[in-house]
Formats: C-alpha cells, structure tokens, sequence
C-alpha cells in the first residue's frame, strides 16, 4: 500500500511500505558443491565428484581448459644476439645505401 505524502509545499512523494528482505536468521555461507552429474574421463570410468574428476585427470597429464597457466612467451628479438645481428645488418644496409 502507498500514500502520498506533501513533503514541502506543492511537492508531493509516494511513500510506500518497505517489505523486510527474506532472509533466514541462521548464518550460511556461499558454497560451491563438489558434486557434478556423472561425467566420464578418459580413464572410461565415470565421476560425480569433481575433486576426483581432477586428480585423475592430472594424474593423467591432463590440462583443465580454463586452469592452465601458459607460460610467458618470451620475444626472439629480446635475445641480445639476435638484438645485435639486427643492429649489424642494419648497419650493412646503411653502409650500402650511402655508398661507403
């Protein structure tokens, strides 16, 4: 229900009933559940517990798509024989072009 309040002169507001939020007086915490729908890994057994789904999957060698962790790439050109062969060549070249 709501009612119309004058909150200054020639202004009005609705004032409407505030319903207390729903919640329980037991403290519960968010938790993500370990179970899972029977999933086959490639061992051809199947699994409902995702710990157990995991560990034989990286007992295995196996990658989790989504955990992995790729190593940094690391740049040829970062090398400082490669930096130094570039410098070298590109003095060549200068050296060709002005006709030393």
């Amino acid at each position: 229900m709501s009612e119309l309040v004058e909150i200054a002169p020639n202004r009005w507001r609705f004032v409407r009933e505030q319903m207390p939020v729903a919640r329980s007086s037991l403290p519960m915490p968010m938790v993500i559940s370990d179970t899972m729908p029977p999933t086959e890994q490639v061992d051809g057994k199947f699994y409902e517990s995702k710990s157990a789904f995991r560990r034989v999957g990286r007992a295995l060698g196996l990658t989790e798509v989504g955990n992995e962790k790729p190593k940094p790439k690391v740049r040829s050109t970062d090398k400082p024989e490669v930096k130094r062969a570039r410098q070298e060549a590109l003095r060549r070249a200068y050296q060709r072009v002005k006709g030393v």
